[in-house]
C-alpha cells in the first residue's frame, strides 16, 4: 500500500489524517493487522515518534487497537468523529427523523425486555418530568434514555447516548426565536403504560406520537425559509 509522504507541518495530525483515511476507504479491514511503525515511518517519511503518536490518536478514537507484543489492529473502519461532524451539518429535519425512528424501536424493545427495575426508573423519571414542568428539556433527556437503557442492548445506548446531545442542540437551533414545543406529558404517560404492559406496538405508537408535535413544529419552520 503506498501513502502519499507527509509534509513537514502538523505531522502528527497530517499523519493521523492519512492513517484515518486508509481506514475509512478499506485499505485494511476491520481485524487485519496495520503495517509496523518502522514501515509507516518508511513509507510516509516520518519518524517513528510521529507514527507512534498518530497511532495513538487512533487508538483513542476507537479506530484501532494496539495488542502487546502483536502489533496494532484495525478495530473499526467508520469514524464515530466524521459521524458527528455529519450529525452536526445536517439539518433539524433530518435529526428528528433520526430521533423518532431510533426512539421508537428504543420503545417497542424496551417493552420487550423491560426489568423491574426499568419500570421502576422510568417511573421516578416520568415523574421528576411532571415535577419539573413541560419544557424542562433535562428532564425529557433523562426520561428518554431510561426507555433505551430498558433496551438491555448496549450499541443502542450508546448510539443513542452519542446522538442525544446534537439532536437536542440542532433542535434549538432550528427553532431560533420560536418557543420549544411543550412537552407532551399524556404521551409520555402512555409510553410507560404501554412498556410496563410489554405491548411492543402500543410503545412504538408512543413513541412517535409524543414526538409528533416537534416533528410538525420544525416542518413548518423549515416549510416557511
Amino acid at each position: 500500500m503506498a501513502l502519499k509522504a507527509a509534509g513537514r507541518t502538523s505531522l502528527v495530525d497530517a499523519v493521523v489524517e492519512q492513517l484515518r483515511a486508509q481506514l475509512t476507504d478499506g485499505a485494511w479491514a476491520v481485524g487485519d493487522r496495520i503495517p509496523t511503525e518502522h514501515d509507516l515511518a518508511e513509507q510516509l517519511g516520518v519518524g517513528r515518534n510521529t507514527v507512534r503518536e498518530a497511532v495513538r490518536v487512533l487508538v483513542h478514537a476507537g479506530l484501532l487497537e494496539s495488542r502487546q507484543g502483536n502489533g496494532t489492529f484495525v478495530r473499526s473502519t467508520a469514524d464515530p468523529a466524521a459521524v458527528l461532524r455529519t450529525v452536526r451539518a445536517a439539518g433539524a429535519l433530518d435529526v428528528l427523523e433520526l430521533r423518532i425512528a431510533l426512539e421508537t424501536e428504543a420503545a417497542r424493545l424496551a417493552a420487550l425486555r423491560r426489568d423491574t427495575h426499568d419500570l421502576l426508573r422510568l417511573r421516578a423519571a416520568l415523574a421528576t418530568l411532571r415535577e419539573e414542568g413541560d419544557r424542562d428539556a433535562d428532564a425529557d433527556l433523562a426520561f428518554h434514555r431510561a426507555v433505551v437503557e430498558a433496551t438491555h442492548n448496549a450499541a443502542f445506548t450508546e448510539v443513542y447516548r452519542f446522538f442525544s446531545a446534537q439532536v437536542h442542540e440542532s433542535l434549538v437551533a432550528a427553532l431560533g426565536d420560536h418557543e420549544m414545543p411543550a412537552i407532551d406529558l399524556d404521551a409520555h404517560e402512555a409510553l410507560v403504560v404501554a412498556v410496563e404492559a410489554g405491548d411492543p406496538e402500543a410503545a412504538g405508537a408512543a413513541a412517535r406520537e409524543l414526538l409528533r408535535e416537534p416533528l410538525e413544529t420544525v416542518r413548518a419552520i423549515v416549510a416557511a425559509r
